[in-house]
């Protein structure tokens, strides 16, 4: 049995876990759950391309900038953490099965680009080590296929 027969079959054809899905691997919720759906998850590779679209009613873009909204940067951290502990949840099952994914450390993170409100945020995200639910990742945040920011990131599941 595949890991994603588990979960609610999504209503739609463009993704493989949509929010219901989603909520029942990571403890975040409206406002702080920035994955909105899984597009893809590769076994092999390790990788999976998630989605966060930003609108602009998210409620960071009253105070981050009214007169030039930006999505604050640690929040595209954030989205790529929460799409981490997603893969790591699909590639471990055996050793997430029941916990709490934990982020631990974010480093070489560079933001390259600003996202604004209308952009699609793509989540790319490959797990470089994973053992025993502890893993390292190398994420990266694309709009319209060019890269925003990316960083390497480190998360267990306690």
């Amino acid at each position: 049995m595949s890991v994603l027969e588990k979960f609610p079959t999504p209503e739609k054809d463009d993704c493989i876990l949509d929010y219901q899905a989603i909520t029942k691997i990571l403890p975040h919720r409206y406002p702080f759950l920035l994955v909105d759906k899984v597009l893809s998850f590769d076994e092999e590779s390790k990788t999976i391309r998630a989605v966060k679209n930003v609108t602009f009613n998210e409620p960071f873009f009253q105070g981050h900038f009214p007169e030039e909204p930006v999505m604050p940067g640690v929040l595209q951290v954030e989205a790529m953490a929460q799409a981490f502990c997603i893969v790591m949840y699909l590639a471990e099952p055996e050793f997430t099965e029941g916990k709490r994914p934990a982020f631990m450390g974010v480093d070489k993170c560079r933001f390259r680009a600003p996202v604004r409100p209308g952009d699609t945020l793509e989540l790319v995200v490959t797990i470089e080590k994973l053992r025993r639910g502890i893993g390292s990742a190398n994420a990266q945040c694309l709009v319209n296929g060019k890269v925003v920011s990316d960083a390497v990131l480190t998360a267990t599941m306690v």
